[in-house]
């Protein structure tokens, strides 16, 4: 049995590799990498022998022990984000999450623990469960099964940052963000710059480095120029530098360096260094106009993290072919929950 596992674990990371190699940027490698993981558990748990019981005892526990947290920890984030970001919608995502995890969490417990003739009448009274029991079931599976999405996400842009990845670039592009005051560098860009600047260091011969970002209606400078003036106070050769500096959104960004890219003589191996939350849909939009590179993440706050990265799965999943799949799947499992209540 302990074989058929371990092959069975090699299979899964085998074809979530072939993907991933394939192409770092796609969807789908966010469940295929999932099922990989999920593969280890009972291989693991093959060579616990007579202490199975208690390993399964402390992987549910802590299991449970998590899910429990997770919402309060998330409303106190979004508490955290309104008091050093302000009240903008994209700094109440976590507040919202957290609010809609714990909502899902008391409808879990009350449709596992209640008895559904106890609910009272409702507008699905009749054959079956009750209709304010239905409704909490509905609540119970759509929040469980958008939160398993969003871990699936979540896992796979952690793991775009552990993997290692090779040193000799040709060029790095700097993905803009906003200015401070029109013409500083605020610390989320300030971290962006740190880090390419650790890769141009690093790297065996010191790859060119391309600024990406215009000049918005309430900015006295362009992005682009901005960095550049952080660049050349870190020591960075102004030789090394090349401007993107017309650029108003992320595609743009991407879009107007390759041209950069395109007007250059010899090897273009390339990375992107962004926000680490932000590298995987980078990544997309690379894929969409042809740029090959390495996408690379920055450092960002522990606190920003948690809404920044909600965000990012909003917009991927604001996307067409994303949106239409996420709601079959949601589809899916309200017609396999009508199965169970009816």
């Amino acid at each position: 049995m302990r074989l058929i596992f371990i092959l069975f674990a090699a299979a899964c990371w085998a074809l979530f590799l072939r993907f991933f190699m394939k192409d770092r940027s796609r969807y789908r490698n966010c469940y295929l990498l999932a099922i990989a993981l999920l593969s280890l558990v009972p291989c693991l748990l093959s060579f616990a022998g007579e202490r199975m019981g208690l390993v399964l005892m402390v992987l549910f526990f802590g299991t449970l022990t998590a899910v429990l947290i997770v919402p309060f920890f998330l409303i106190h984030n979004g508490f955290v984000m309104i008091r050093k970001e302000g009240r903008h919608i994209s700094h109440l995502l976590s507040l919202f999450m957290g609010l809609a995890i714990l909502a899902g969490e008391i409808a879990t417990f009350v449709v596992l623990l209640g008895d559904s003739s106890a609910f009272g009448s409702g507008v699905m009274d009749g054959p079956g469960p009750s209709g304010w029991y239905a409704a909490l079931a509905v609540l119970s599976v759509s929040v469980i099964y958008g939160s398993l999405s969003f871990l699936t996400f979540m896992v796979y842009v952690l793991f775009l940052q552990i993997i290692p990845r090779k040193k000799d670039f040709d060029y790095v592009i700097i993905h803009g963000a906003g200015l401070s005051g029109g013409e500083r560098v605020t610390r989320l860009l300030q971290e962006r710059l740190d880090k390419a600047v650790e890769v141009y260091r690093k790297d065996p011969t010191p790859p060119k480095m391309i600024p990406s970002g215009g000049r918005g209606e309430d900015e006295k400078i362009s992005e682009a120029e901005a960095m550049k003036r952080y660049l050349l106070s870190r020591g960075i050769p102004e030789s090394d530098i090349l401007m993107e500096d017309a650029s108003r959104t992320t595609r743009e960004n991407l879009l107007f360096s390759k041209q950069i890219l395109d007007s250059q003589a010899g090897r273009k191996y390339t990375a992107l260094v962004t926000s680490n939350y932000h590298v995987y849909r980078a990544l997309r939009y690379c894929r969409s106009i042809g740029l090959v590179c390495t996408g690379i993440g920055s450092h960002v706050a522990f606190y920003y993290w948690p809404s920044a990265l909600i965000r990012e799965f909003i917009a991927i999943h604001a996307e067409k072919k994303h949106a239409v799949l996420f709601a079959a799947g949601w589809l899916l499992c309200m017609a396999l929950l009508f199965c169970l209540l009816f």
